[in-house]
């Protein structure tokens, strides 16, 4: 079992930045693929960026702008938000699997709870 926690939302202008934070326990982290997912009022959840196995992907709509990183020794992911736009509105969810590769939020089988962002203009 992964237990995931997430910390770092809140509300901020367009134009800012936030870092959120997802804090692991449990099993071996380090093997795990973590993404970062979102999920905004009429909309699908969506991943944002994937980290593991040693490739990274972003979505269109974030790349340039955000970046996902990790730290095994302190089984954390942090997702660097710059230049944030009110269609970034959403809350965000870390979640992580050991299907290297999977984008698809079906395939990913720990979630945290989530954490608001909220983009104002």
């Amino acid at each position: 079992q992964v237990q995931l926690v997430e910390s770092g939302g809140g509300q901020v202008q367009a134009g800012g930045s936030l870092r959120l934070s997802c804090a692991a326990s449990g099993r071996t982290f380090s093997g795990y693929l973590m993404g970062w997912f979102r999920l905004a009022p009429g909309k699908e959840r969506e991943v944002v960026a994937r980290l593991g196995g040693g490739t990274t992907y972003y979505s269109d709509s974030v790349k340039g702008r955000f970046t996902i990183t990790r730290d095994n020794a302190k089984k954390t992911v942090y997702l660097q938000m710059n230049s944030l736009k009110p269609e970034d509105t959403a809350v965000y969810y870390c979640a992580a699997t050991s299907r290297m590769g999977a984008l698809n939020p079906a395939q990913y089988e720990y979630w945290g709870q989530g954490t608001q962002v909220t983009v104002s203009s």
